[in-house]
C-alpha cells in the first residue's frame, strides 16, 4: 500500500487556486499512490448532498475521474463539511469512514481521524460539535428547504471566525493531556489527523503522531512509503 493523506483543503468557489491545486494534486496522486485518505474538511462549507450547484458538480467530476480507475479514496467528515452523505459518496466513488478509524498499513496500527474531538480546551466548540453531529440535529437541518440552509450556514460561519478570532492558539489546539489519554487506550504505531492547520510530525514516546497541514498559499500531504511518514509543504 502507497496510501497519501490530505485535510483542510477548504474548497469552495470563491477559491479558484485552491480548486486548480487540488485537480493538480489528483492528477499527480492518480500515478503515484495506491490510496488516497481525505481526513475532513475537503469543502469550506457543505450544506447538503441536495445542494448540486455548477462549482460542486466541477469538484464531483473531478473524483470521478480520479476514483474511476484510479487509487481507492476514502473520506472522514471534517467540521466543515460532516453533512457530507452517502448520495455524494457514491456518486464520486469514494466511501465514508467512521471518526476515528483504525487501518492496517504496512503491518502499521494506523489510526484516522479529522482531529477535532480532540481540541477539549475549546468547550464551546465541543458542545456545538456534539449538538450538529447528532442525528436529531442533522435531520431537522437537512428537513428545511435550500436556501435557509445556506443562511444559517452562513450566519454560523461568521459566528465561528469571530469566535476563533477571540481564542488563543493553545484552545484552538489539541489537549496533549486527551491526546495522550487516547493514544494510551487505542496503543498506534501512527495517528494521522487534521483540523488545527499546523503541520508536524510528533513523537509521543513511541507512537508517531501527523498533524496535517491546511491548504492556503501551500498545499500538504503526508505519504507513507515503505513505511518512512513524508510530510510534504508544496506550493500553490
Amino acid at each position: 500500500m502507497k496510501p497519501r493523506f490530505i485535510s483542510d483543503i477548504h474548497l469552495s468557489e470563491n477559491n479558484s487556486h485552491l480548486t486548480n491545486a487540488f485537480k493538480r494534486f489528483l492528477n499527480e496522486s492518480k500515478e503515484s499512490c495506491s490510496h488516497l485518505f481525505i481526513l475532513g474538511d475537503l469543502f469550506e462549507a457543505w450544506i447538503g448532498d441536495d445542494n448540486n450547484n455548477a462549482y460542486h458538480q466541477e469538484i464531483k467530476e473531478l473524483l470521478i475521474e480520479f476514483t474511476k480507475n484510479g487509487p481507492e479514496t476514502f473520506f472522514i467528515h471534517g467540521n466543515r463539511d460532516f453533512l457530507i452523505g452517502q448520495d455524494f459518496a457514491k456518486e464520486v466513488g469514494i466511501s465514508l469512514l467512521p471518526d476515528p478509524y483504525t487501518i492496517d498499513i504496512n503491518g502499521l496500527k494506523v489510526i484516522l481521524s479529522h482531529g477535532d474531538f480532540l481540541c477539549t480546551d475549546d468547550l464551546d466548540y465541543i458542545n456545538f460539535r456534539g449538538l450538529v453531529r447528532s442525528k436529531d440535529w442533522q435531520k431537522d437541518f437537512l428537513s428545511k428547504d435550500l436556501n435557509e440552509r445556506k443562511l444559517i450556514a452562513s450566519t454560523m460561519r461568521n459566528d465561528s471566525r469571530q469566535a476563533t478570532s477571540q481564542k488563543s492558539l493553545e484552545i484552538t489546539d489539541v489537549n496533549l493531556k486527551s491526546v495522550d489519554s487516547f493514544l494510551e487506550e487505542h496503543n498506534p504505531n501512527i495517528f494521522i489527523h487534521g483540523h488545527t492547520h499546523r503541520p508536524k510530525i510528533h513523537h509521543h514516546d513511541a507512537i508517531k503522531r501527523v498533524v496535517l497541514g491546511d491548504w492556503g498559499s501551500s498545499g500538504w500531504y503526508l505519504s507513507i512509503i515503505d513505511n518512512d511518514l513524508d510530510l510534504k509543504e508544496f506550493k500553490i
